[in-house]
C-alpha cells in the first residue's frame, strides 16, 4: 500500500509524475483561504508533507496521525514549529546544498551592484541624465582588496567568501557561533567578535539564519560601528536587521550603502521608506531564483522525502538531534 503524501506547491510536471507514481499523491496549488481546511483534514492521515511558503506547526499538525517527514523545498526553516517536531520525532528535512552557490552569487551582485551603483547610474540613463563623462559625484567603489565581513559561515557564507576571496583578492572576517576550520585554512578567514567585524569590514553580509538570537541583531548601534564607507547586504533573513534604523543609517551617511534581498515584511510594501532612497539596492528574495536552482531543490526535496520514509535522515535533515 503506498503512503500518502501531500504536495502544497506547484512543481514541474515530470517531478510530480515521480511522486504521484510512488505515491497515493493529494495536490494543492498552494494554500490559500479558500482550501485551508481541506488541506488540514488530508494532511491529518498523511505520512508525508512536502512544498514551501506555508507556516506548519503545533495548530496545523496536532490532528496529524501518521506522519513522519515534512519535506520542505528550501532551506529555512523558519516556518516550522521544531520543538514540536522534535516531540513527535517528525522529520523536517530541506535542501541546504541546492541553494548553495546561487545565493551566493547573488550576494556577490548586491555587493557588486552597491559598490558600483549600477541601479542609481541606469536610472541616470534612462532618465536622459547622462550628459557627459561621469564625474565624481557619481564615483563608485572597489571590491578588490577590501574586507568583506561575513555574518554566518555556513555553506552559502564559505561560498561567498570564497568568490571573494579568491576572485577579488578580499580579506574575509566573519562572525559565526563556532570555527569554520576549513574557511580559517583556505581562505584566512578570521573569526571576529560582532564589533570587532563591523568597525573592521568594508561590506557586512549577514547570511544569519532567523531565530531568537539574530533577531534585530544588526540595530542603531551596529551601523554606528560601522565604516561611514561601509556597504551592507543582507542576503538571510529580514528579522536579523532593524529596518528603520537601517534607512536612518542611510539617510544620515552612518554607512554608505545597502544592497538587501529580504525584509522584515515580505513583499516589501510600498509605503517602505527603503524606497525613496537611492543608496539602496533592492531585490525581491531571488537568492536561489534560477531555473536550474529551483528544478534541484524540487529533486532534493523528492529525495528527501523517499530517504526519510525508509528511516534515512542522516543528510538534510534540520532537527537530526531529535532523533
Amino acid at each position: 500500500m503506498k503512503k500518502k503524501v501531500v504536495l502544497y506547491t506547484r512543481i514541474p510536471e515530470a517531478e510530480f509524475e515521480k511522486l504521484n507514481q510512488d505515491f497515493d499523491l493529494i495536490y494543492f496549488d498552494g494554500i490559500s483561504d479558500t482550501n485551508r481546511q481541506q488541506f488540514l483534514a488530508e494532511i491529518e492521515t498523511a505520512h508525508a508533507l512536502i512544498g514551501a511558503s506555508v507556516k506548519l506547526g503545533y495548530d496545523e499538525l496536532k490532528h496529524t496521525q501518521n506522519l513522519q517527514v515534512v519535506s520542505t523545498i528550501s532551506t529555512g526553516v523558519d516556518a516550522f514549529d521544531i520543538e514540536y517536531l522534535n516531540q513527535r520525532k517528525i522529520a523536517l528535512m530541506h535542501t541546504p546544498d541546492a541553494v548553495t552557490n546561487t545565493t551566493a552569487d547573488t550576494i556577490f551582485a548586491l555587493m557588486m551592484c552597491t559598490a558600483r551603483r549600477t541601479t542609481e547610474l541606469n536610472n541616470l540613463v534612462t532618465r536622459g541624465d547622462w550628459k557627459g563623462s561621469i564625474k565624481e559625484q557619481h564615483f563608485g567603489v572597489d571590491l578588490h582588496g577590501k574586507t568583506l565581513g561575513i555574518l554566518g559561515m555556513g555553506r552559502i557564507g564559505y561560498a561567498l567568501a570564497k568568490r571573494a576571496h579568491c576572485g577579488f583578492d578580499m580579506n574575509i572576517n566573519y562572525y559565526n557561533r563556532s570555527h569554520n576550520i576549513k574557511a580559517e585554512e583556505n581562505l584566512s578567514a578570521t573569526k571576529l567578535s560582532l564589533d570587532d567585524l563591523l568597525e573592521q569590514s568594508d561590506f557586512v553580509c549577514s547570511i544569519l539564519p532567523a531565530n531568537a538570537q539574530t533577531d534585530l541583531l544588526i540595530g542603531q548601534r551596529e551601523f554606528e560601528l560601522m565604516k561611514p564607507s561601509a556597504i551592507f547586504i543582507n542576503g538571510g533573513r529580514g528579522n536579523v536587521v532593524d529596518e528603520e534604523a537601517l534607512v536612518n543609517a542611510l539617510s544620515m551617511g552612518s554607512i554608505r550603502a545597502a544592497g538587501l534581498d529580504v525584509y522584515k515584511v515580505e513583499p516589501l510594501p510600498t509605503s517602505s521608506p527603503l524606497m525613496l532612497l537611492d543608496n539602496v539596492v533592492l531585490l525581491p528574495h531571488v537568492g536561489s531564483a534560477t531555473a536550474q536552482t529551483r528544478l534541484l531543490m524540487v529533486q532534493c526535496a523528492i529525495s528527501n522525502v523517499h530517504a526519510a520514509l525508509q528511516g534515512n535522515i542522516v543528510e538534510n535533515c534540520a532537527n537530526a538531534e531529535a532523533f
